[in-house]
């Protein structure tokens, strides 16, 4: 056995130096199978053969933001922008429910037209319609007092990807009104708020190293939060990084491994953008440690239009609606959906 995989296996944690070492070992098929049969271990001691759905409802792909990587970027111009008002948003969850969703996503660009006041309404009236469904935020960085009020009106999960722990990295990635510390503290202020918290980052994103993935995944350690998503890297032809390569799949899979290893509770999405690059993506992310996918409830007419990258898979299967095809794709790799809230253990 290999002696790292060993340390990681019984300990769950290993320092920068030998999460480099490890990750420098990636291609390695033995390490590999090792890291996947215990991540495949672990997840079905926590969570069996369940596989929960959250339903995604991308309500705005307005954006303050600039991110260098992203396709609904304010310097994008050619983008279509929409926003999606409070009864569509409802009506989003209706039918998601009707279908089986007891948790439901809202996530959109950082849109100053939706106030806090407006987005507490909303929150709220999500809440008073499906009280037994799970309400997720993904909505970008806000204020303390800001997240308080979400919270306060029935938020019960905040997604909110740090893309990269590694300063310098991050610095390439983003322009310079952003910050990774701004980041990283809202993560803390959404744990001390009580949310079920969700971190992550892209894998092979332009500039980034074996140094930097190491980082990512000690932060993740020490954050320790109840979600992670992580997926491979997807250029956008309106963005700066329009010519850069892909991440790898395989990387991401060998990731999503020694994530479940490294928190073995934690909810661990098959992400679209691993479907996107591999038409058994997020098959093979089940198979690798995952136990969450996110199908699209946004309405059809927006759903091309909320492009974060290139090629994404929003129809067929990926939609919503064609649950049953999910469920069979999930099924043929032994596991099951299930119509359940899903909180972290």
């Amino acid at each position: 056995m290999n002696d790292l995989a060993e340390k990681l296996i019984k300990t769950h944690e290993l320092s920068k130096e030998e999460f480099i070492q490890l990750l420098n070992q990636a291609d390695d098929k033995r390490l590999r199978e090792q890291l996947t049969q215990e991540a495949v271990r672990l997840r079905k001691a926590c969570y069996g053969t369940k596989v929960y759905t959250r339903g995604l409802i991308e309500f705005t792909n307005y954006c303050k933001n600039n991110c260098y990587y992203c396709g609904i970027r304010r310097g994008n111009t050619h983008a279509h922008r929409y926003r999606l008002t409070e009864q569509e948003i409802l009506e989003c969850c209706q039918a998601g429910y009707a279908l089986g969703f007891r948790t439901f996503v809202l996530q959109g660009g950082e849109d100053p037209y939706y106030t806090d006041e407006r987005m507490a309404h909303i929150i709220s009236s999500v809440k008073e319609e499906f009280p037994q469904c799970a309400l997720t935020l993904s909505i970008g960085e806000k204020a303390y007092e800001t997240y308080r009020l979400f919270r306060e009106a029935g938020a019960d999960r905040y997604l909110l990807r740090h893309e990269t722990a590694d300063n310098r990295h991050y610095q390439s990635l983003h322009p310079e009104s952003m910050s990774l510390a701004a980041r990283k503290q809202c993560l803390y202020d959404l744990k001390e708020l009580g949310y079920q918290v969700g971190a992550g980052f892209m894998v092979g994103s332009p500039g980034q190293t074996m140094e930097c993935l190491a980082e990512d995944l000690v932060f993740l350690k020490e954050l320790s939060p109840h979600m992670v998503g992580i997926g491979p890297f997807i250029p956008h032809h309106d963005t700066p990084f329009a010519k850069e390569k892909p991440g790898s799949v395989d990387m991401t899979l060998f990731l999503l491994s020694v994530i479940r290893i490294l928190l073995p509770k934690v909810l661990l999405p098959a992400t679209t953008a691993l479907g996107t690059l591999d038409q058994r993506g997020r098959e093979k992310g089940l198979l690798a440690g995952a136990n969450v996918v996110m199908p699209n409830l946004s309405p059809v007419g927006n759903r091309k239009m909320y492009e974060l990258y290139d090629n994404k898979i929003c129809t067929g299967e990926e939609a919503a609606e064609c649950r049953g095809c999910l469920e069979n794709r999930v099924r043929s790799v032994g596991y099951y959906l299930v119509s359940e809230r899903g909180d972290a253990l």
